[in-house]
């Protein structure tokens, strides 16, 4: 099923996840509005699979031309696959963030952490805040 960013929960700091799955796994990645504020992204440092992650933990992060960013788990839970692909082809983020831009997949330890993300209503009405 493709991911739609309107289905997905947000953290304040761009990153997006989705729902988990049958298996409990939910895939993260960084929102079109992160994408676009970095604007020409030149690197891409990835956790590796078994990594345990923390909610709220920098798992990576995001060079572009003009910062560098880390990037912060939604949720807590074990790297089960990582889109190693995406380094080399950066340019995904930029045509797709959602499907082809995603960024690593966990398996959920704390499915309620879900619920103290941000929706889709709030996270667009706080990107419109910030310009």
């Amino acid at each position: 099923m493709p991911i739609q960013p309107e289905n997905l929960k947000y953290c304040e700091s761009h990153e997006w996840v989705t729902p988990p799955d049958a298996s409990g796994f939910a895939t993260i990645g960084i929102s079109a509005f992160a994408v676009a504020q970095l604007n020409d992204i030149v690197f891409m440092a990835l956790p590796t699979v078994g990594q345990n992650l923390t909610a709220g933990q920098e798992f990576g992060e995001v060079e572009s031309v003009k910062a560098v960013s880390p990037m912060y788990s939604p949720v807590s839970g074990q790297v089960v696959e990582v889109h190693s692909e995406l380094v080399d082809h950066l340019d995904r983020l930029n045509q797709d963030p959602y499907e082809d831009g995603w960024i690593i997949k966990v398996k959920l330890s704390n499915p309620g952490e879900l619920d103290g993300l941000l929706d889709y209503a709030t996270y667009q009405k706080r990107c419109a805040e910030q310009g």
